[in-house]
């Protein structure tokens, strides 16, 4: 198997829209961390992070969750040419955890999933400016 960060992006942010329609918080918010992980590793090896042949990223510092690669992205995405490939400095990210997978559905509210959204959201704007751009397929 090889890793696809394009195809997990887009599946991650559908099943999340899909759960959030059902008020299914928790799973929701996993997958918008997950959706915005994968869409900005997409980026980060566009714009040069090595990876090995099964696409996974070689150097240990890349390979993190949401709450992390908001902060690894921005080591990849500088340069005049990437300049509007920014991230907004607050990383909506830094209250999610991968392990949350296993917290009760009691404690995720509306107000933490909707500020995951949008962060997932910002991912998904860079994404489709490098479609627009031809970064990306």
């Amino acid at each position: 198997m090889s890793t696809d960060f394009h195809d997990a992006h887009l599946r991650h942010w559908d099943d999340a829209e899909h759960l959030l329609s059902r008020a299914r918080l928790a799973n929701a918010d996993h997958l918008y961390g997950l959706s915005a992980e994968c869409g900005l590793k997409q980026l980060m090896v566009k714009f040069g992070m090595p990876v090995r042949g099964d696409g996974t990223p070689t150097d240990k510092q890349d390979r993190v969750h949401a709450n992390e690669v908001w902060q690894r992205y921005q080591a990849y995405a500088s340069g005049p040419a990437i300049a509007h490939y920014q991230l907004p400095p607050i990383n909506p990210f830094s209250n999610w955890r991968v392990e949350q997978r296993y917290f009760p559905q009691s404690l995720f509210s509306q107000l933490t999933v909707d500020s995951h959204k949008i962060g997932a959201l910002q991912v998904r704007g860079l994404i489709d400016r490098a479609r627009l751009d031809g970064i990306l397929p």
